[in-house]
């Protein structure tokens, strides 16, 4: 069973201070008076201790304390570029960082959870015993920081005052992951002692990106030990390495909600965004996606933007199910993002106004961003993340280089896009009735289903399988993603599945306020369907149609066709959504290639999760009792109809 302060809290075993009269002494010998003037107005006794032994063991030459004023932040950008971490571009407040050409996503191979003795660590990620982390991370990180500035940082992930926010320090020798954290978290520094005792935790990011050498990577390592909610990172830059207040603290937060407060709060890998109803309804939305299957863009295409990647969800007092996004910016993929898809982000990245952090992508002769998909007419040269590019080069290997990295990423405060909500800083959040979940499926489920109830919602989630994207190192192939939150799910997936079966049917939350829970599914291909091109059947621009026609369900103004798997829109609902919402004619063709049941091809999905949760002990015979009503329910419809059921089929079943 997870337990916190359990063993050796490691920085302080190495840094060896234990009382706020040792912290002080060496806040006196490394801090030049302003920022030991600083300092003092910190006085919970447990963040003043971890900040010193950070010092004590990195050993930084100095020590600069981030208040979040402008004159900070304007000094760590400075910083970010004197150092070489950035480099201005020729719009103005637009700069682009590159990491090292074999650090282009999460080292996952390399990323270890610290175990205590006994410790069910998740199946599905890399654990390390805590004395041979202790041993390795003495080893690597003592001394680091010779020669550098360390750069203490106080940050909520969430607007101040929030029950579900969570106060964490960002300690870091790199400018560029503290200028990255400035955009996309709030600064609170003067709020972070009342915060930590409001909350009793708070969360503690210990990187360095050492010399940032390629011969180094391979000791690159990232540690989170969730005994004491602490994170360390070395020898890597790439944000998701090194930014932990995004991934690293969202473990925590996972176990904060799955073994603290399981049934009332979940931190969930979601966007959230309000979507227009009738009558100036706003119906707050949120969804889950493995990163790279289009989370951001349904994010966007809301009328009402929140937030792109994470949510803080729990059960208000009302019987409601309120969220809040723990961040307050977007580190976005730039992939495929264009004009026609996402104008909002468009708008922000090619037109000036708007602070930008590149990284990765390609900088053409003219010093202007480029990636794949933008729909712009592609430069011939330039320099990106492996150098300097030309078309058609080739790797090592004779593979043809692209001109951006699939993971390239773009960094902005989401206040600047123009259907951003003020609502994301309300510390009450949004209530939230409509959930869905998604991965990146050529060929099986339809654009969009809704269960039949909370269970069968949490089943959804719990099957989500994907293509694996470019933003885990070596990562191939299609993979099972469950709840689009595996790789960030520290403890065990029967607790996980557990945890979410409680909260969704908690008999807290009201009647009218239970939310629709859905699976959605952009890339289903015309090969999947009868066709030979591997192009979508679908557009961008049609999940806009997806998440008003879950609006309009939730609210009870359209039906839907009962089926094995969950429920299906009706064809004249959505050809009306679609004339109405994107001018668009929905053809009866594309609907019948879009939401016929593929029988052999979903059985198939079927019986690969019931082996895959079948290797995992204790796990929720319910649902394996969902996953075997719905395969009955699919075999008994090809009996009557074959492998392939329409819609009327299904309507007349």
């Amino acid at each position: 069973m997870f337990q916190k302060k359990k063993g050796i809290d490691i920085v302080v075993e190495i840094g060896g201070i234990t009382t706020l009269k040792e912290a002080m002494q060496l806040f006196e010998t490394k801090l030049d008076e302003t920022n030991l003037s600083r300092i003092k107005k910190i006085t919970h006794p447990e963040v003043v201790i971890k900040i010193a032994n950070s010092i004590a063991m990195c050993n930084p030459d100095s020590v600069f304390i981030n208040t979040g004023s402008e004159a900070d932040k304007n000094h760590i950008r400075e910083l970010a570029l004197r150092n070489g971490e950035e480099s201005e571009l020729p719009m103005e407040n637009h700069t682009i960082h590159f990491d090292l050409k074999d650090e282009q996503g999460r080292i996952i191979d390399r990323t270890f959870y610290i175990a205590n003795e006994g410790e069910v660590i998740s199946s599905l990620a890399n654990k390390m015993d805590r004395p041979k982390a202790l041993v390795d991370i003495r080893d690597k990180m003592a001394g680091i920081m010779q020669g550098k500035t360390m750069i203490v940082g106080f940050y909520s992930r969430g607007p101040v005052g929030s029950p579900a926010s969570n106060p964490a320090l960002e300690i870091t020798s790199s400018a560029y992951v503290t200028h990255s954290a400035e955009i996309l978290y709030r600064n609170a520094f003067s709020d972070f002692d009342n915060e930590v005792d409001r909350l009793d935790h708070f969360y503690t990011n210990i990187h360095s990106e050492g010399r940032n050498r390629p011969e180094d990577l391979p000791n690159a390592r990232v540690y989170m030990d969730r005994s004491f909610q602490t994170t360390y990172s070395f020898n890597c830059t790439y944000a998701g390495n090194t930014l932990l207040m995004k991934k690293g603290n969202h473990r925590f937060s996972v176990d904060k909600a799955v073994y603290e407060n399981r049934g009332n709060e979940l931190s969930e890998h979601m966007f959230i965004t309000g979507i227009n109803g009738t009558g100036g309804r706003i119906t707050w939305c949120t969804g889950a996606a493995p990163s790279g299957c289009g989370k951001t863009t349904t994010a966007m295409a809301g009328n009402h933007f929140v937030g792109d990647d994470l949510a803080q969800m729990w059960i208000d007092e009302n019987g409601g199910i309120r969220s809040i996004n723990p961040e307050c910016g977007i580190f976005g993929i730039v992939e495929d993002v264009n004009w026609e898809g996402d104008p909002f982000l468009m708008k922000l990245l090619r037109e000036p106004g708007t602070e930008v952090i590149w990284s990765n992508v390609l900088i053409d002769e003219n010093g202007v961003p480029q990636w794949t998909g933008n729909g712009e007419d592609p430069p011939l040269k330039g320099k990106n993340f492996q150098g300097q590019w030309e078309k058609g080069m080739s790797d090592e290997n004779g593979k043809e280089i692209p001109m951006s990295h699939p993971n390239s990423r773009c960094t902005l405060t989401s206040s600047a896009l123009a259907n951003y909500s003020e609502i994301s800083e309300d510390p009450n959040g949004v209530e939230t009735r409509v959930v869905t979940y998604s991965g990146r499926d050529s060929d099986t489920m339809p654009p969009v289903w809704v269960a039949k109830n909370s269970d069968h919602g949490v089943a959804i989630g719990a099957c989500i399988v994907s293509a694996a994207t470019a933003t885990e190192v070596g990562a191939t192939g299609v993979k099972r993603a469950p709840w689009a939150n595996a790789p960030f799910i520290p403890g065990s997936l029967v607790d996980y599945l557990e945890a979410q079966f409680e909260f969704f049917g908690n008999k807290k939350i009201a009647e009218d306020k239970k939310p629709v829970m859905a699976g959605l599914n952009y890339f289903l291909t015309h090969e999947a369907r009868g066709g030979t091109s591997k192009k979508l059947i679908g557009e961008k621009r049609d999940v806009k149609v997806w998440l008003a026609w879950l609006e309009r369900l939730a609210h009870k103004e359209v039906s839907a066709i009962e089926t094995p798997i969950g429920y299906l829109p009706k064809y004249d609902d959505l050809q009306n959504l679609f004339r109405s919402i994107i001018d668009k004619d929905y053809t009866k063709e594309l609907y019948l290639k879009q939401f016929s049941l593929y029988i052999d091809n979903i059985v198939t999905r079927i019986d690969m999760q019931k082996q895959a949760y079948g290797k995992e002990p204790g796990i929720s015979g319910k649902l394996f009792d969902i996953l075997k009503e719905q395969k009955e329910g699919l075999l008994a419809l090809k009996k009557t109809y074959g492998s392939v059921v329409t819609p009327s089929q299904l309507e007349e079943s």
